[in-house]
C-alpha cells in the first residue's frame, strides 16, 4: 500500500470513528460538478463513493493546476467528509480538506503540468479515487 494511501486511510478511518454511524439509504440524485474549482476548470475524471456521492478530479489548461472537490449525493446533516490531491513526485497529500460538511469538500489544487496526480475523497469512511492518473 503506498504512503498516500496508507495516509489517507489512516484519516478516513479518523473520520468515521468520529462521524458515527454510516449512511446507508440510496441516494436521491446522482452528484454533479458544479464549478466549485472556478473558472477555467473541467471535469477530467470522477470516481464514485458508494452511493453517497462522487470525487471529482478537473484540470485548469490555462494554469496548469487539478483540482479536486468530493459532492455528496444528497446534502443533508455534516457527515465527515475528505478531498485530496498530489503530485506522483509527492511523499504525501500535498493538499487536503477535511471536516463534517452539509454539501461538498475541497475545492484543493495542485500543480501538475505533465505530471500525474493522485486524487481522492471520502464521505463517512466511504472512499473514492486514483493514484498516478491523469498524465500530463
Amino acid at each position: 500500500m503506498s504512503t498516500l494511501k496508507k495516509t489517507l486511510v489512516v484519516g478516513v478511518t479518523t473520520l468515521a470513528a468520529v462521524g458515527g454511524t454510516l449512511m446507508t439509504a440510496a441516494p436521491a440524485s446522482a452528484a454533479t460538478y458544479g464549478g466549485q474549482c472556478g473558472s477555467g476548470y473541467v471535469e477530467v475524471n470522477r470516481d464514485h463513493i458508494g452511493n453517497l456521492g462522487t470525487v471529482f478530479l478537473t484540470y485548469n489548461s490555462s494554469n496548469g493546476n487539478n483540482c479536486v472537490v468530493t459532492i455528496r449525493n444528497s446534502p443533508g446533516a455534516a457527515r465527515p467528509m475528505m478531498a485530496a490531491i498530489a503530485r506522483q513526485s509527492d511523499p504525501a497529500w500535498y493538499e487536503i480538506d477535511e471536516g463534517n460538511y452539509t454539501t461538498y469538500a475541497g475545492p484543493v489544487y495542485r500543480y501538475a503540468r505533465g505530471e500525474c496526480v493522485t486524487w481522492g475523497g471520502a464521505i463517512n469512511g466511504q472512499y473514492g479515487g486514483d493514484e498516478n492518473t491523469n498524465c500530463g
